[in-house]
């Protein structure tokens, strides 16, 4: 029935939106998003840029966040009719997820999309790699709601990675390029936020920090109190947690002031992670970067994984808290391993890679 009523959906919204293909096409670009209701960082550096580029290109920016995945509201339909409308008269939509109207619909000719995935790569098996596994989205699904269609191109950061791009996407390798996204330049541009944090957070000084970044999934709350407790009395070493957004944490975990992801891991000593794409943001620091992984073999077989990370680092993957914490007290760290490991999956370094990227969409117009 579920799967009925999604391609009936699909039916009404080709239908109304062959009526809006008859607007003039405008120098415009559209983007789109269900990660977030703000612009992402990488949204916002790119639009400026191309906004120096071409002053008089129009950009318009659908951002809505869907709290709830197994179901559309009705707000959340009247958003998506509104995409519609945009797209219909634009030369370019750039999206970081996927986005029905993007994927569902039959565009014109002179439309131009890209996919700019919300991360720098993808530990774990996602979108289409992932449909029809335990904690993927179901196939018949996947296939009514036509997932990851209509892409032009698909930015990736190196050739490694664009394989799982392609697998997770649906597209072949002539439509990928490979480019790295503006965070890149963030996360490499020197600059830390450090006096402000611990001025924010005086329990923090005097100790030496490691950020922990966990994905997102089911009980991870759970792996959060089991490595917040093993720091908790610590004297050398304080952990700052910084869970996924969707993550429903206790306020014991929060600091106080607005830090995000890449300003967390610039002040750190040294960064914890799991299956999350952010453990290869990280690798351009040159830190300490470690695994806490106690359900990997689950983790393995329900969701699946792009990078064994047990492989790539023997010595920093860890299931127990315990053994985590010894290595971080030993001090040795593999930097050559970790090296290695970011330029496997991050291609494009620097600080000009939003020049770069906004450059690739400009030509576009």
């Amino acid at each position: 029935m579920k799967i009925l009523i999604i391609k009936l959906f699909v039916v009404f919204i080709r239908v109304l939106y062959a009526f809006m293909k008859l607007r003039k096409t405008e120098n415009k670009i559209v983007w789109l998003s269900r990660q977030s209701n703000e612009k992402s960082e990488d949204m916002k550096m790119l639009s400026e840029e191309i906004s120096k580029l071409s002053p008089e290109t129009k950009q318009v920016f659908r951002l809505c966040r869907l709290e709830n995945e197994s179901g559309l509201s009705v707000s959340y339909i009247f958003f998506i009719l509104r995409d519609m409308w945009e797209i219909a008269s634009a030369k370019i939509a750039v999206t970081d997820t996927y986005s029905i109207p993007v994927s569902c619909l039959n565009h014109k000719d002179s439309l131009t999309v890209f996919q700019i995935w919300h991360a720098l790569g993808a530990v774990k098996k996602f979108s289409l790699q992932s449909a029809g596994k335990a904690q993927g989205r179901d196939l018949g699904v996947a296939k009514a709601m036509s997932m990851h269609k209509n892409y032009d191109f698909v930015i990736a950061p190196s050739e490694k990675t664009a394989e799982f791009y392609c697998e997770a996407f649906g597209c072949t390798k002539d439509k990928i390029i490979i480019a790295s996204l503006p965070r890149v330049d963030v996360i490499s541009d020197g600059k830390s936020r450090y006096e402000e944090f611990v001025e924010l957070n005086p329990q923090y000084k005097n100790k030496k920090l490691i950020a922990y970044f966990p994905t997102f999934r089911d009980n991870d709350f759970l792996y959060i109190k089991k490595l917040f407790d093993a720091f908790k009395n610590n004297e050398e070493y304080a952990l700052i947690v910084s869970p996924h957004p969707a993550t429903k944490v206790m306020d014991q975990y929060s600091f106080n002031g607005k830090f995000s992801t890449y300003d967390l891991a610039k002040l750190s000593d040294g960064i914890i992670s799991d299956y999350s794409a952010t453990a290869i943001e990280c690798s351009l620091l040159n830190k300490p970067l470690w695994f806490y992984v106690p359900d990997y073999e689950k983790y393995k077989t329900e969701k699946g994984l792009n990078i064994e990370i047990k492989d790539e680092f023997s010595d920093a993957c860890f299931e127990k808290e315990k053994d985590l914490l010894n290595a971080v007290h030993n001090g040795f760290y593999d930097f050559d391993n970790l090296k290695r490991f970011s330029d496997k999956f991050i291609e494009n370094k620097g600080t000009d890679n939003t020049e770069k990227l906004a450059s690739i969409i400009y030509n576009q117009l």
